[in-house]
């Protein structure tokens, strides 16, 4: 009886362990069938891989689009982001370019137009015939009169000396007749070095008679800037009687920056405005440009010359100069294409694919919202115009700017 109890006991255990022992058994089998599974996969992969290699050159994959060479520095932006960061694109370019100066002058007397009006004889001033200064006169027009006891006994003189000479010159002998005719020459000769005109020296001839005063004529047209003559004044060889000024053509000092010096040329034009004649223009020619600088202002002065036939640009009057420079076919680039960086300058180059490519470039002239390129970009290449917020927005292209603008640095990429 006990006998039996105990096999029906390890038959129970029997049955308990079973079913772990078969599931045991059916996994490790499992396993060992997925572990060959995978090897074979992964030989599979091995082998279509060598066999794609082998059968792709470097020369059909670029046919094919799927390798694109990059310069050091290029950074890949995706068209999404810059979508989102508002990329703006622009084109290098050749174009005519044309530079504006603009500026102040100040309008000012012609120095070769102005002349001082001053006797060569010594006496007292009789009719004053200009009498306020600002008076405009004439060429021609009698200034005052003056009496000179000198010139009255040179007057005499010349009056006898012609007697002599119609008395002398019947004479039979030739060296008392030249005398004559010498006497009367001497005397003429110092009325002329007084500026006695020819016309005074014949009606006095006609006359007989010598004048008791000298009249001064006014040299040219022109405005008297000075005045220092009254009537019966005592007058000395000399002195400065009148100032005139010549206005039909006047100067124009304007100031120019030193950076704009360059540009200018003597024989340039000049369009100048005031404000006092709205919608109406001058031109000017440069005539001279001042050898020094101010130091306060760092500008030079550049005189120009304008006819002033009309006389409405008076002196002291302020203008709004403008000078163009024409510079010819030019190679430019967008103004904000630009970044400097302290050391240099460098423009984002738009390579496609969402590649960009940081390049150092030399500029020459700036002219309105476009530089001129003398190295570093070619014709027809794009270029980034929002330069500087793509560069704050990506920092791998934030690195490689900086990178290149290290000095002492060599530079991949550059145009030439």
């Amino acid at each position: 009886m006990r006998g039996r109890e105990m096999k029906r006991f390890a038959l129970f255990i029997l049955l308990l362990i079973l079913p772990w022992v078969i599931s045991g058994c059916g996994k490790g089998k499992e396993t060992a069938i997925h572990k060959e599974h995978k090897e074979e996969v992964k030989k599979e992969a091995r082998k279509a891989e060598e066999l794609d290699m082998k059968s792709l050159t470097m020369e059909s994959i670029q046919k094919e689009g799927k390798m694109q060479e990059v310069a050091p520095g290029t950074v890949q932006i995706s068209a999404e982001r810059q979508q989102l960061i508002g990329v703006k694109i622009g084109t290098v370019e050749m174009k005519p370019l044309e530079k504006v100066i603009r500026t102040v002058g100040r309008v000012d007397y012609d120095e070769k137009r102005i002349v001082t009006v001053s006797p060569k004889i010594g006496g007292w001033i009789e009719d004053l015939y200009v009498d306020f200064t600002g008076k405009l006169v004439k060429e021609g027009e009698p200034l005052l009169t003056i009496y000179s006891p000198e010139l009255v006994s040179t007057q005499e003189e010349y009056l006898i000396a012609l007697r002599a000479k119609r008395d002398l010159i019947k004479s039979p002998f030739p060296e008392v007749a030249g005398s004559g005719i010498s006497l009367a020459e001497s005397a003429k000769r110092r009325l002329k070095l007084w500026d006695i005109s020819d016309d005074q020296i014949k009606t006095l001839e006609e006359s007989g008679e010598a004048k008791k005063t000298l009249t001064l004529y006014s040299p040219f047209s022109g405005f008297v800037l000075e005045k220092s003559a009254y009537k019966g004044m005592n007058v000395m060889p000399g002195i400065a009687l009148f100032k005139l000024a010549d206005l039909s053509v006047v100067w124009l000092y304007a100031d120019i920056y030193e950076y704009e010096l360059p540009f200018i040329r003597l024989g340039q034009q000049a369009s100048i405005q005031l404000s006092y004649i709205p919608g109406e223009s001058f031109t000017g020619k440069a005539i001279y440009i001042y050898p020094s600088l101010n130091p306060e202002t760092r500008t030079a002065k550049v005189r120009f010359e304008i006819p002033n036939s009309h006389e409405r640009l008076k002196p002291e009057m302020y203008a709004n100069v403008e000078i163009k420079v024409h510079l010819g076919r030019k190679l430019a680039v967008p103004e904000g294409a630009i970044i400097d960086t302290g050391l240099r300058q460098m423009a984002i180059v738009d390579k496609g694919s969402g590649y960009f490519e940081p390049r150092e470039v030399k500029l020459g002239s700036k002219v309105d919202n476009y530089y001129e390129v003398i190295q570093g970009l070619r014709a027809g290449e794009r270029v980034v115009t929002s330069a500087s917020f793509l560069i704050d927005s990506e920092s791998k292209l934030k690195e490689a700017v900086g990178g290149m603008a290290m000095p002492g640095m060599e530079h991949g990429g550059r145009g030439k």
